[in-house]
């Protein structure tokens, strides 16, 4: 199976994590998946995305990559509104707090990340945006699926 849970993708990548509490879908292509959910700023639905994560020093540490787009993907935005919001990892559901990594803390931040997912380099130089690294911070423990 794991062959078929490196093809999933965006919302079919959020079905199947879900369904299983991340028996499918956390690990992805070499590297660990989390869901991160957000408040749309302009709908106000939550919406869940997939993201490549690691973990350091407690928190879990996220890339705005969006492949290389020029802006930031909906869910950065999303945070930048209300850096509230929840993720689950495998089947814990935590609160979190979004903050930006910034100087020597995102250089270091994006060699972390970089090591499980070299295309971040190759996306950073698609783009003039500085990509953001996140780390959201636990707040709460919400609730064991």
């Amino acid at each position: 199976m794991a062959g078929s849970d490196d093809e999933l993708f965006g919302a079919e990548h959020v079905r199947v994590y879900r369904e299983t509490d991340g028996e499918r879908g956390y690990e992805w292509r070499g590297t660990t998946i989390l869901l991160l959910t957000t408040v749309g700023r302009k709908s106000g639905q939550q919406r869940a995305t997939p993201l490549i994560h690691r973990t350091d020093d407690g928190r879990w540490v996220i890339v705005a990559s969006k492949g290389g787009s020029p802006e930031n993907p909906g869910w950065y935005e999303n945070l930048e509104a209300d850096p509230e919001a929840t993720i689950q990892v495998k089947g814990e559901r935590i609160a979190v707090r979004a903050s930006d990594a910034e100087g020597d803390e995102r250089t270091r931040l994006w060699s972390l990340m970089t090591e499980v997912w070299p295309d971040y380099d190759e996306y950073k130089k698609k783009t003039d945006r500085k990509i953001p690294v996140r780390s959201e911070e636990h707040t709460s423990e919400l609730q064991s699926h």
